[in-house]
């Protein structure tokens, strides 16, 4: 199955280019949305929408916060999702959350959910590959694109496994460990980039740990490209506002676009 997430992302990278993918957490502040459209205009090729989770596992102390202030301004999975069904964003979206949200929900009636919302894609960190089969199974009826994750510890025979199961793009873990801005780029991210580019031919980002335009340049010199969460949600912490947000948007993509 290959869906709007996957071939804008093939697009991209077919035509010589890198690949930007910001995450920004739904629901942060009266203007999230609009803040979506300015991380759109500034040059997305897709975004990830965070639901806000009480237990985020593999989040750090900033998108930790984001989910916080969200979930205590009263913020639910179906408000998010009211909030873009009908957005015209005009890229590619996929959502990032939590098991436990779609599984209370109903796996059917979730991926049916992302569906009316114009969502395309969904990531579901804490469900490993072992266990993923009813929700993919769900998502695959339903034409939502499952995105996996494969950490820079994964054995090579397993590698192979999660990239066939992966839709929209596989997620290159960068480090071990939670999200968040780092100084120096981990050297395990180019490397389980170039692990995963050995044994498939979809879009391979690296995610977690890239925290700069140049950290991005960096790793994308072996991967198709990036995710970037903490750095653009702390712009929205900042109360940078859509402008601000997008100007940072806009600085990764000039920056993977090169002179």
């Amino acid at each position: 199955m290959s869906g709007v997430l996957e071939a804008t992302l093939r697009s991209r990278r077919d035509s010589g280019g890198k690949c930007l993918v910001p995450y920004l957490t739904g629901g942060l502040g009266p203007d999230w949305l609009d803040t979506v459209h300015a991380v759109a205009a500034a040059g997305a090729d897709a975004i990830e929408i965070g639901v806000p989770f009480s237990d985020p596992g593999m989040d750090g102390p900033t998108i930790q916060e984001a989910n916080d202030i969200a979930l205590e301004a009263g913020v639910t999975p179906q408000s998010i999702l009211d909030s873009l069904r009908g957005a015209d964003i005009g890229v590619p979206t996929a959502v990032m959350t939590y098991g436990n949200i779609a599984y209370r929900m109903g796996w059917e009636r979730f991926a049916s959910m992302l569906v009316d919302s114009g969502v395309s894609g969904c990531i579901l960190p804490d469900i490993p590959l072992e266990e993923v089969g009813p929700w993919a199974e769900a998502a695959d009826g339903a034409g939502v694109e499952t995105v996996m994750l494969a950490a820079p510890t994964a054995p090579d025979e397993r590698l192979p496994r999660i990239c066939r199961r992966s839709h929209g793009f596989v997620y290159a873990v960068g480090l071990l460990g939670i999200t968040g801005v780092r100084a120096e780029l981990a050297a395990s991210a180019k490397i389980i980039a170039g692990r995963l580019k050995n044994v498939t031919d979809k879009p391979v980002l690296v995610g977690v740990g890239v925290g700069t335009p140049a950290q991005a340049v960096e790793v994308s010199t072996v991967a198709d490209g990036v995710v970037v969460g903490s750095a653009v949600v702390q712009r929205m912490l900042d109360r940078a506002g859509p402008e601000g947000v997008g100007e940072l948007v806009a600085e990764f993509r000039a920056a993977l676009d090169g002179p």
